[in-house]
């Protein structure tokens, strides 16, 4: 990666989670190259424009089960939606794997709390941060 770029930096405070989860400009002009890839050697799901990492998803692997830790954007790429774009692909490539998730990541908790859809693919015996109700706190 070009040193000069600003690294991504995890979506861990409560602006930046909401802020990515109400996009305020469209992933559009984005997201007719995008692609999600899985690099199994860094245990990363990244979002990838043009074959450049705009965003990545950390996670840990327990037989079945993943592990969601960290979820990372570019900043001159936040608020686009993309991180959500990243976290729904990788629930429903998991989703269709037949695997569950443990939520741990503030954003991916977030996240399947405004999309019901994707709580089927929530470990019901490992939730992890599943039920809390943070996401609509401000603290």
């Amino acid at each position: 990666m070009d040193s000069s770029q600003e690294a991504m930096v995890p979506l861990t405070g409560t602006d930046q989670v909401l802020g990515e989860l109400a996009p305020r400009q469209t992933a559009d002009s984005l997201t007719g190259h995008a692609s999600i890839t899985h690099n199994e050697d860094s245990s990363v799901y990244e979002l990838r424009v043009d074959d450049r990492p705009i965003a990545g998803l950390l996670y840990t692997e327990t037989g079945n089960r993943v592990t969601l830790l960290a979820t990372s954007v570019f900043p001159e790429f936040r608020g686009k939606g993309l991180a959500g774009e990243l976290l729904g692909g990788v629930l429903d490539m998991l989703r269709t794997q037949g695997r569950t998730v443990t939520l741990t990541c503030p954003f991916a908790t977030a996240f399947v709390h405004s999309h019901p859809e994707y709580a089927d693919v929530v470990d019901p015996t490992f939730p992890g941060n599943a039920h809390s109700r943070r996401h609509g706190r401000r603290h």
